[in-house]
């Protein structure tokens, strides 16, 4: 209970009966103070100078009845009233509390001298109506508000039930979507949403989380049939008590034209990405030519490298990278003169000395083009050596990258297993023995015994 004195309007002509209300307030002089007038007239006069928190009126007094002093509707607010009456009967409490008192007492000496506690029980009446009346002011006024915003904003803005039933749309959809407002209302959202992106929308509804926004790009249909793309922000409004959701509201803008820029962006992207790969084959056909001795060899050790990484889980992306690695691997071979690349012959100190600058040539050709750093790790690296004696750096162990260590071991074997001028291929068995015996020493022992498993399995 606050400290505050709660002021009291007793309106009684009668001094017995104001006698005893007054005696009932004596035990109450911390909480309530008591303000006696006699007549109506008198009781206006006091209510313009003060403000009393309650009134307590007699139906009947000299001057007429105290209903005069009753709120009405357009004051739901006014002074709350405690009416008592001599002569009470049921007619009369149903109008005393329709007209908007707050209880209807008939006199005795019992509920006279209980005055304090109707006083009490009718002042938190008054409060929880009162704190009632203005959550609905401050709701009306959110909703002006809201409408005054919804109504003028260029993004459609939709306030839809659980059921996907829309209730509000903004008139925004009318240049959004085409449709005006009224042709909306009342009918389900997902009838306008594309059937491809149906599931994603219902998934997200079962998603929902109190003070979360959600935002989706998907596709709705217009009215003149076609599809627009919608960025839709939405969120839950949930019940505080329950915390289930009572509605869904959300924004959404025309972003077709981000689209179609988005998409011939991509379609440029992906022009200029397949540029690129026939490029890279073009490469690759021209070392073949050069190179006849080992013509098949770079489309032969890519398949296979590929297979083998995609069993040890490299990702889609790291596979794209790879495959431009592998087919690249001997790129800077190029820069080998054709008196060493195509000798027959074993090749003397100072020719193999050139023949090692090859993995060097191809870091300085295809590091200038940012599109091809990330598959640079197979033609810069691949001759590197598990204990170190590898070059052009003489890495060891785990800092040559993974996906050199895994093409050095199928670059190995299909060398091996391919015809040369100089020797003839060496049988399956040899191969995989000399792979088996160099595990740890020149070769990635974990690697190794993955691509002997892998070649048994598929009989390469």
């Amino acid at each position: 209970m606050s400290n505050e004195i709660i002021h009291i309007l007793l309106v009684e002509d009668e001094d017995p009966h104001a006698e005893l209300i007054k005696r009932a307030f004596e035990d109450y002089e911390d909480e309530f103070r008591l303000h006696r007038v006699h007549s109506l007239s008198e009781a206006r006069i006091w209510i313009n100078k003060n403000q009393p928190r309650l009134i307590i009126a007699d139906w009947r007094l000299p001057d007429g009845e105290s209903l005069e002093l009753l709120p009405n509707h357009l004051d739901p607010l006014a002074t709350p009233i405690i009416l008592m009456t001599s002569y009470g009967n049921e007619r009369i409490a149903v109008e005393a509390l329709k007209s908007g008192a707050l209880d209807y007492v008939v006199k005795s000496p019992e509920s006279l001298l209980d005055m304090p506690h109707l006083a009490r029980k009718a002042l938190d009446q008054w409060t929880v109506r009162a704190d009632r009346i203005h959550m609905q002011e401050a709701l009306s006024e959110s909703e002006t508000h809201f409408r005054l915003l919804a109504e003028n904003a260029s993004d459609m803005i939709t306030r839809i039930k659980v059921t996907g039933k829309m209730f509000y749309i903004s008139p925004a959809c009318k240049s959004i979507l085409g449709y005006t407002s009224e042709e909306m209302i009342g009918h389900s959202c997902f009838q306008y949403i594309h059937p491809e992106d149906m599931p994603m929308i219902k998934k997200l509804l079962r998603q929902y989380s109190k003070n979360h926004t959600y935002t989706v790009t998907h596709r709705s249909m217009h009215k003149d049939g076609s599809y627009i793309w919608l960025e839709t922000s939405a969120r839950a409004i949930l019940d505080d008590e329950t915390q289930t959701i009572i509605e869904i509201q959300a924004t959404s803008r025309n972003i077709t034209e981000r689209k179609r820029a988005e998409e011939a962006l991509k379609n440029a992207h992906d022009q200029l990405r397949e540029a690129y790969e026939r490029t890279i084959e073009g490469w690759v056909r021209a070392l073949d030519l050069r190179d006849k001795e080992t013509e098949g060899h770079t489309q032969r050790v890519t398949e296979i490298t590929i297979r083998v990484a995609k069993q040890i889980g490299f990702t889609e992306e790291e596979l794209s990278h790879l495959k431009r690695g592998a087919l690249l691997h001997d790129m800077g071979k190029i820069g080998i003169p054709d008196e060493i690349l195509q000798k027959t012959g074993p090749l003397t100190a100072t020719e193999w000395e050139r023949m090692r600058q090859h993995p060097i040539h191809a870091y300085n050709m295809l590091s200038p083009i940012a599109y091809l750093n990330p598959a640079l790790d197979i033609p810069f690296y691949h001759h590197e050596r598990w204990d170190g004696s590898g070059y052009p750096h003489g890495l060891k162990g785990e800092n040559i990258p993974l996906a050199a260590r895994l093409f050095a071991i199928v670059d190995v074997w299909d060398a091996l297993r391919s015809d040369r001028p100089y020797r003839k291929e060496m049988p399956r068995t040899e191969v995989i023995d000399y792979l088996h015996k160099n595990a740890g020493i020149l070769f990635d022992p974990r690697l190794i015994d993955i691509f002997i498993q892998f070649v048994e399995d598929n009989n390469i």
